[in-house]
């Protein structure tokens, strides 16, 4: 087992890793809108949301030495379904022809109080 870190996405901020590699596995913990440079939260609106955790994502996956076409399951949190739409639409654009599983499923609150979260599963062939 291998804890996986990046400085371009951001830390952990709990008693967590950014990932965990496993085998042919990755495990990527949750990622929420926190710029990896500043470390500061990006509330603006949930399309530039959606898209810094993708980033995120994508910057901690390529870093264990996976690719976007790994991702084989996807689970997002999102605050509010209104929002679902925008996200879907951000979503497809940055996965374009892979379609992962996935699970998107609308939550109380999330950390910090973000309105979305994107955990990852890769898996190499």
């Amino acid at each position: 087992m291998e804890f996986v870190n990046t400085k371009n996405a951001p830390a952990a901020i709990g008693p967590y890793s950014q990932a965990v590699k496993v085998n042919n596995m990755l495990f990527v913990s949750g990622q929420i809108p926190i710029n990896p440079n500043t470390g500061e939260l990006v509330l603006t609106n949930i399309e530039d949301e959606t898209k810094l955790v993708l980033n995120n994502l994508k910057n901690i996956v390529e870093h264990a030495g996976f690719k976007l076409t790994d991702i084989a399951k996807v689970t997002v949190f999102i605050k509010d379904m209104n929002n679902f739409g925008k996200i879907n639409e951000i979503y497809e654009s940055f996965f374009g022809s892979h379609k992962p599983a996935r699970a998107v499923v609308e939550v109380a609150r999330l950390p910090k109080d973000v309105d979305i979260e994107i955990e990852a599963i890769c898996v190499k062939i």
